[in-house]
């Protein structure tokens, strides 16, 4: 039976009035019949779009509120609202703007559909970022407050029965202040999941409207995203310490040591940029000839790591217990030696400008702050190499075992591990040396490895690995120092060739940048994009302006 013909009834086409329909166009809302299909299409003035009539989209047109006999499919820009015909030719709305609804009903489909994708992928993902973040904090919650009871309970042992009373004093303090800092965390954690119930239920709500398709309620729809992209206020506590003195019977209560306050402050909340906020930096063409714009005089006898300060103020590290910061006239502005004595295996600028290095030989990462060395993290087991940091002030370290028959990336925050990455999804070992390190733009991880950069996304699943040129290669891609710019290019040193490689940030080699170059090693961009090398026999940083 034919379609169009069940229970007597034939639809017909609306243009042409005696053939049966085929088709519709959901843009003007009219059914069409085979004939008529092509001459609608000819006023190519209007987007139309034409479906077979089964497959057409029920539109759920409003009734007007003044004409309850006449459907709103017109839209006054001035007011604000969807409008019938009547009213349009009334004189209520006489001189506005008007528009087609069905236009309307897609520039705020799209919009409505960009604030729920800024909200699934964006925003509330960061909400799910901070709770994760609160909870690991209150994990390691229990440990902390675990090791300030045990130095306690160790010091009580010493002082046997004459300090008892101040033990229990002292430890009655420590759960004071667990319990505050407990009870803060947990407000914290309150107020985001608030937020973020807030958030399933608009993008629930958006949902159910797009779903519907209903034009009263998209027409009407209102956006919060602004709202929303100011994130909760993040606590921050500074655990308290438990200082020891030596043990003097008369004065017991003084040199047992006191705790410091418990610290608790509340920082504003990061703003998530908008999808149209975070744009693209403006386009840096490569120039075809690199020029060398400074060289400074480090003074070591071999040159390893260089890490850039300001666009004229540069930290080295060489073969020695000692790191410079130096300016582009090769002065010395700071000379600060390792904790340890060990030489430092690299370094890296903060974005708070602190400097960072690794000890290889005691297993440390020590953070320098006011001229003052703090060790954030020891290792056991395993070795830190090389370093970098993030955009989001994370560390980013490459290991490898006591061993040397594993190695792996480390993600660091303050001195907390957030994240291991040693193997594929096979589960095959993605690095086999694993040396420099540097995170790009897009938040890929990129490290000089083994005969090529292996490149893995914020996640640590495997991109690319960068084996190196074909053209004219002298000497093995065996790849040290690396760096990335803001336009998102990976550059490796190449020591044994003298040069420079560019690739894009997905591994396509761009260029080579040579400028006389002998054995280059460690690399760093600053903000304009200037280049850093550190060459290791000449003792040399080289600036190199190749954007």
């Amino acid at each position: 039976m034919d379609p169009f013909r069940r229970a007597q009834i034939i639809l017909l086409c609306d243009l042409c009035k005696t053939a049966h329909l085929q088709s519709h166009c959901e843009r003007c809302d009219i059914n069409l019949c085979q004939t008529c299909v092509g001459k609608h299409l000819s006023d190519s003035s209007i987007r139309h779009k034409v479906v077979l009539y089964k497959y057409r989209k029920s539109l759920n047109y409003s009734t007007c509120p003044d004409h309850a006999d006449e459907l709103c499919k017109h839209y006054c820009e001035k007011c604000d609202i969807p409008v019938c015909s009547t009213c349009v030719s009334s004189g209520k709305h006489k001189d506005h703007d008007m528009s087609d609804i069905l236009e309307k009903l897609s520039a705020k489909t799209e919009s409505l559909q960009k604030d729920l994708d800024e909200l699934e992928t964006r925003i509330y993902p960061r909400y799910e970022e901070m709770a994760s973040g609160v909870q690991t904090e209150k994990v390691e919650l229990e440990k902390n407050y675990g090791k300030l009871t045990t130095i306690a309970d160790q010091h009580g042992e010493l002082l046997h029965r004459e300090i008892t009373a101040i033990v229990n004093q002292r430890k009655s303090d420590i759960q004071e202040m667990k319990i505050k800092h407990l009870s803060t965390l947990n407000k914290n954690t309150e107020e985001i999941t608030q937020k973020m119930a807030e958030l399933k239920q608009i993008m629930s709500d958006l949902k159910s409207i797009l779903k519907s398709n209903d034009v009263s309620l998209t027409s009407t729809y209102k956006p919060r995203n602004s709202e929303f992209r100011t994130l909760p206020p993040k606590v921050r506590v500074t655990l308290p310490s438990l200082s020891a003195q030596k043990i003097n019977k008369d004065q017991l209560n003084e040199m047992f040591g006191s705790l410091t306050p418990l610290s608790i402050n509340t920082e504003h909340g990061d703003t998530v940029k908008s999808a149209e906020a975070v744009s693209s930096p403006p386009v840096k063409p490569l120039l075809d000839d690199p020029r060398l714009t400074a060289a400074i005089d480090t003074g070591y006898k071999y040159l390893y790591s260089v890490s850039c300060l300001s666009e004229d103020q540069v930290w080295t590290c060489g073969n020695n217990n000692t790191m410079k910061l130096l300016t582009l006239q090769s002065e010395l502005l700071i000379s600060i030696q390792t904790k340890s004595g060990n030489y430092p295996r690299d370094i890296a600028v903060t974005r708070d400008g602190d400097l960072v290095y690794t000890d290889y030989r005691d297993k440390t990462i020590n953070l320098i702050k006011n001229k003052q060395i703090q060790t954030v993290i020891t290792l056991q087991g395993w070795i830190p190499r090389y370093v970098c940091c993030t955009a989001a002030n994370d560390l980013l370290a490459t290991m490898a075992s006591d061993d040397y028959k594993q190695y792996k990336v480390l993600r660091y925050s303050g001195s907390t591990e957030k994240q291991s990455i040693q193997f594929d999804d096979q589960g095959r070992p993605l690095y086999s040396s694993g040396v420099y390190i540097s995170e790009n733009r897009n938040l890929d991880i990129c490290v000089a490895d083994t005969s090529a950069v292996v490149v893995v996304n914020q996640s640590g699943k495997l991109r690319f690995r960068y084996t190196g040129h074909p053209s004219n290669t002298k000497q093995s891609f065996d790849p040290r120092g690396i760096t990335t710019d803001s336009q998102s290019h990976i550059l490796t040193a190449d020591p044994h060739n003298h040069r420079i490689h560019i690739v894009d940030q997905d591994g396509q080699f761009l260029r080579y940048i040579h400028c006389h170059l002998r054995y280059p090693l460690g690399l760093c961009v600053d903000i304009r994009d200037n280049l850093f090398v550190a060459e290791r026999d000449t003792a040399k940083v080289k600036k190199i302006q190749y954007l």
